[in-house]
């Protein structure tokens, strides 16, 4: 329960100092909010492009990094916000679910989750034969793909001793692809589950790389669709693959003990890129907030529930505080965007990459259209 405390409310000392890079994030927030209501009311006599504020959010960060650049006293508050801030909104996701809710939802988005796993791993296992580009960084990618993004690359590194640059390449196909799924995947959702939210849900949340881009793709299609029930289906169905990580990474720990022969040293020192922690936890503080925080909104629906009372006032700040740290990360995400970086890497990953992410997609949409159908 402290570090849960912790992670959601950090000292004032690391505040203090994010503080300018935070500002940076608001501040393109707030712009990228402006834009989006000028573009929906067709302002400046432009045709209304109906755009939700998260996705302009991200690409104005991308844009802004790629031609400006990000000032070095901005850095540390931006990668303040892109994970303890951008994380604590979407722990507060939470409250938008019971446990009934959760549950049903769950059941419904397991088998897509669990296809989408295991089509990622054997592909990944698979394309580095193909392309070439070694079984550690494979594994890398398919993990990356299937799990959780950045968070199961870094985990995975140091069990299956993969050197510096494969993890580096690993994470950054993580947040080129997701980032290409994030901005693209919502149209898709509102073109195939308009008329259900939940299954909308379910395919961006099975669909898409790292929580973050889950999370902002998610809150991209319900603020333009005003379905927010798709935001809580994503949620629920990225929590099932984040757990996942929790039995793959002794799986293959033992693997790598089983074929590699123990060497001397701490091979996992030198594995990880600058800025990127040796050991991560399996099962993120954050995923730990969001299943609270669905534990809270249960008892508190139970004990104080009513149109009129004042839990539902604290839900709605929840609420309200959940999607303004969301857009603020966001932004902070697309800021982190290199395109300089993601070219230098090699077409043989990036192809690898690619069609690990293809694959995931369509079985991610087939199912849970499949599923759709049933359900009508």
């Amino acid at each position: 329960m402290v570090g849960l405390l912790r992670a959601l409310f950090p000292p004032w000392a690391s505040l203090r100092q994010a503080a300018p890079g935070i500002a940076v994030a608001v501040a393109l927030a707030l712009i990228a909010r402006a834009v989006a209501d000028a573009l929906a009311h067709g302002a400046v006599g432009l045709p209304k492009l109906p755009l939700s504020p998260v996705m302009c959010a991200v690409v104005l960060g991308m844009l802004w990094r790629n031609t400006l650049g990000v000032p070095g006293w901005a850095t540390n508050g931006l990668k303040w916000a892109m994970h303890q801030l951008l994380r604590t909104g979407i722990a507060l996701v939470g409250l938008r679910l019971t446990l009934s809710g959760a549950s049903s939802i769950a059941l419904t988005a397991l088998p897509v989750a669990l296809t989408c796993l295991t089509v990622a791993l054997l592909a990944g296992w698979g394309l580095s034969r193909l392309f070439g580009v070694g079984t550690r960084l494979g594994a890398l990618l398919a993990v990356g793909t299937a799990v959780c993004g950045c968070t199961a690359v870094v985990a995975m590194s140091p069990v299956i001793r993969a050197r510096h640059a494969e993890t580096a390449f690993a994470v950054t196909c993580v947040v080129l692809f997701g980032c290409a799924a994030m901005l693209g995947y919502p149209w898709l959702a509102g073109r195939f589950f308009a008329a259900s939210p939940v299954h909308a849900g379910i395919f961006l949340g099975t669909a898409i790389h790292d929580t973050s881009q889950v999370i902002g793709a998610a809150l991209m299609y319900s603020q333009h669709a005003g379905a927010p029930a798709a935001l809580a289906a994503a949620s629920v169905a990225k929590l099932l693959r984040n757990l996942s990580i929790a039995v793959l990474v002794p799986l293959a720990a033992w693997l790598a003990r089983r074929h590699e022969p123990a060497s001397g040293g701490n091979p996992a020192a030198e594995l990880h890129p600058a800025g990127l922690a040796p050991h991560a936890q399996l099962v993120p503080m954050f995923v730990l907030a969001f299943l609270a925080f669905i534990v809270a909104r249960t008892l508190g629906d139970t004990l104080f529930g009513g149109p009129s009372a004042p839990w539902q006032a604290v839900v709605h700040t929840g609420y309200t505080a959940s999607d303004v740290f969301l857009t603020c990360g966001m932004t902070a995400v697309g800021l982190s965007v290199s395109f300089t970086d993601m070219w230098r890497i090699g077409w043989r990953p990036l192809a690898a990459g690619l069609v690990v992410a293809t694959l995931v997609g369509i079985c991610s949409l087939t199912l849970t259209l499949t599923l759709l159908h049933f359900a009508h």
